[in-house]
């Protein structure tokens, strides 16, 4: 378990930018869930803005890591359309 913590502090460390722009982007993303929750085609709208930019993010973070595969872009694809798919299903 220590191992693991001293890993993710390095990681913090080392890509602190790319992680607060996640951070900042994902609270963006649940405030306005929140002011738009009664328009289901906004919260689609919102959804869908986020996923392409956790998509994005994703690539970008390991492409300044130099350890970008394409496995690692299919699962950032694949997690997001994952909550597009929750999104549509809890709000719809």
């Amino acid at each position: 378990m220590q191992l693991l913590l001293n890993h993710i502090k390095s990681e913090v460390r080392l890509h602190l930018f790319d992680y607060l722009v996640l951070i900042i982007a994902s609270g963006l993303f649940l405030v306005l869930l929140q002011i738009v929750v009664y328009s289901r085609f906004y919260v689609f709208l919102i959804t869908l803005g986020y996923s392409i930019f956790y998509i994005i993010w994703g690539t970008y973070h390991h492409t300044r890591k130099c350890d970008l595969h394409l496995k690692n872009v299919l699962e950032y694809i694949i997690i997001g359309f994952i909550v597009i798919l929750f999104s549509v299903i809890i709000f719809y």
